[in-house]
């Protein structure tokens, strides 16, 4: 049996080597969830911090509930929605949550990592998406493209763009709802981080006046 797979791996053709967008786009799952533990170690959430950084963070889901309502995956051009906006609205909504979240969170170093990540992640997916999208949909994307900014939204809906209405059937379809379960469950974390940190604070304040 090692005979054969000795055999089978020694005939097997050598590839290219994964590139380095390759392997930090197939670890970028497994990279998260520590990335995750670290920021709410390091979080230092104050009462200001939290209520804007829940602000900001809420304005990202919203972004991402109503594009959910437009997206047939794999099936037609998504234009409609948010989608007139900006070609990418779930990323952008993403990234508003994570700027959220850090500035929630109130730690320099959390931020910093936040940033490196998000800013490396959604700028390989972004390419990979919109090469599969003019792939799939050729001149009609290009067109889209053309008109619609690729990340930052403009100001004005491109025309067409309205003509759609949002579907909660897509949005439950797209498992939307987990994004609004993990800001809730975030938000909830990092109320209880801070009044963790208020308790030590009160007694720490105690033990000195006593």
């Amino acid at each position: 049996m090692r005979l054969l797979r000795s055999r089978a791996a020694h005939e097997r053709p050598a590839g290219p080597r994964p590139g380095l967008r390759q392997i930090w786009w197939r670890e970028r799952v497994r990279l998260a969830l520590p990335l995750a533990l670290v920021f709410f170690v390091l979080a230092r959430p104050t009462p200001v911090t939290l209520g804007l950084g829940s602000l900001m963070a809420l304005v990202g889901l919203f972004i991402r509930a109503r594009t959910a309502g437009y997206l047939r995956k794999n099936t037609e051009l998504a234009i409609g929605g948010p989608y007139a906006w900006t070609r990418n609205p779930l990323y952008l909504g993403s990234l508003l949550m994570a700027c959220g979240f850090m500035v929630a969170g109130r730690s320099l170093l959390a931020g910093v990592l936040g940033v490196t990540y998000f800013g490396a992640f959604y700028a390989t997916a972004i390419v990979r998406e919109e090469a599969k999208l003019r792939a799939r949909f050729g001149a009609a994307f290009e067109a889209y493209a053309a008109r619609v900014p690729r990340l930052w939204p403009r100001w004005h809906a491109a025309a067409g763009g309205l003509d759609t209405r949002f579907s909660w059937a897509l949005y439950r379809r797209n498992h939307e709802y987990w994004a609004a379960i993990g800001f809730a469950v975030g938000v909830a974390l990092l109320w209880l981080k801070m009044q963790h940190g208020v308790l030590a604070d009160h007694r720490w304040l105690s033990t000195l006046l006593s």
